[in-house]
């Protein structure tokens, strides 16, 4: 498996496979040709069925622009084999010559790849473990924990890193706290996150505790729905989860930045494991891929945090990702707003009851997390592709014909 920064990562939402992804790609391309006087880019699938919600023209051409002028073609009537998420970069020359071209798909989280097997990577493998079952059981018979094990593959650099993204968690959450307004796009979305911190507030503890969650969880959702800058945890469409439950905790229960970073490396682990054996892509297997794998990871910090065993740890990002097979991926007029934003604020307390319930046990259960992982992946192929981040079902289709 690749190194925590490569799923942990900061940018500017909305999304990490329309957004992130292709902006890093376009970077990547005008890096290599400075000299273009033309470029045409191609998008396929999923990207140009709903690019333009997404804004991945304006990601692609920030990138590209500065050097030259950029066409963008949208197909999404051809979905290329490999990912749905296909993009063709071509730069010109003056005479209206093909200097170059490049085939790439935005795989999920930002990430990019080449095809089968040709994922573009900085960090190389860094994990010898690819499934949790055997990481569990290497901690039981170690008597360490995820975190550890994290450590001692990464190096003890990493929680340098993990600060990093623990603080612009911690500031996408108290910005959306602070910011209230309509949400861009024609669906005149409101803010909610400020209200919901308010009512909180006057609640008795356990409501209250409910509340704050939803909180900070819609505070970051709302963040990156307006593209602003957040953490994709694993992905910019389910960035609200991790960082509501992580906030919450923190603030209610008086973690140590030192607890907080623990709970980061063992819940980037458990998306780690999705991200090799699965996907984390929308286009690609739904938002159980999404929303689904950011439960998973933040039940699983939260028991960390709570002093859940291994097996613990595991059954509570177990029933976070279980609990969320087939979920569709319908977005409302190509926008990460509805229903991604209630998504998020409720996979956030799905997230903390996962915990609750693995902490009551003792860790034993039938289905493993890598079970449900195979079995989402296998859901995700099987469902249609109008359920898979193109717009064309579900909600999208139902709901957004009054938009068009």
């Amino acid at each position: 498996m690749k190194s925590l920064k490569e799923l942990y990562k900061i940018g500017k939402g909305p999304s990490s496979s329309h957004t992130m992804g292709p902006n890093n790609a376009a970077t990547l391309f005008a890096r290599k040709h400075p000299e273009a006087a033309s470029f045409e880019v191609t998008l396929y699938g999923s990207l140009a069925a709903t690019g333009k919600g997404h804004m991945t023209d304006i990601a692609i051409s920030e990138a590209l622009e500065p050097i030259a002028p950029v066409q963008i073609l949208w197909r999404p009537d051809i979905v290329p084999e490999y990912h749905t998420n296909g993009m063709l970069f071509k730069a010109f020359g003056p005479s209206g010559e093909v200097l170059d071209e490049w085939k790439v798909f935005s795989v999920g989280g930002g990430a990019l790849s080449e095809g089968p097997g040709r994922e573009l990577s900085v960090s190389g493998d860094v994990y010898p473990m690819n499934t949790l079952t055997e990481i569990t059981e290497w901690c039981d018979a170690n008597g360490r924990s995820s975190w550890e094990y994290v450590e001692l593959c990464e190096g003890k650099e990493i929680w340098d890193y993990l600060q990093e993204i623990w603080v612009a968690m911690k500031e996408s959450v108290e910005r959306g706290l602070e910011t209230e307004g309509r949400l861009p796009g024609p669906l005149n979305l409101a803010r909610k996150a400020a209200v919901y911190h308010v009512k909180a507030l006057g609640y008795q503890p356990n409501l209250r505790s409910r509340g704050l969650t939803f909180a900070y969880a819609l505070a970051v959702s709302e963040e990156n729905a307006a593209g602003g800058r957040i953490v994709t945890a694993p992905t910019c469409g389910s960035s609200g989860v991790m960082p509501g439950v992580l906030y919450h905790l923190a603030h209610g229960h008086n973690f140590s930045d030192t607890k907080i970073l623990h709970a980061l490396a063992t819940a980037g682990i458990v998306g780690n494991v999705v991200k090799q054996n699965a996907s984390i892509s929308g286009a690609e297997v739904g938002c159980q891929g999404e929303v689904g794998v950011a439960c998973a990871m933040a039940s699983a910090a939260a028991c960390q945090l709570f002093g859940g065993s291994p097996s613990q740890i595991e059954y509570a990002a177990e029933m976070g990702l279980e609990h969320h097979l087939g979920m569709t991926c319908d977005p409302i007029c190509g926008l990460v707003q509805i229903p991604y934003i209630e998504r998020n604020a409720f996979a956030a307390t799905r997230a903390l009851d996962s915990d609750i319930y693995a902490t009551f046990s003792d860790g034993k259960h039938r289905i493993s997390f890598d079970h449900v992982v195979e079995v989402m992946k296998q859901t995700g192929k099987d469902l249609p592709s109008l359920y898979k981040e193109t717009s064309a079902g579900g909600l999208a289709l139902h709901y957004g014909k009054r938009f068009r």
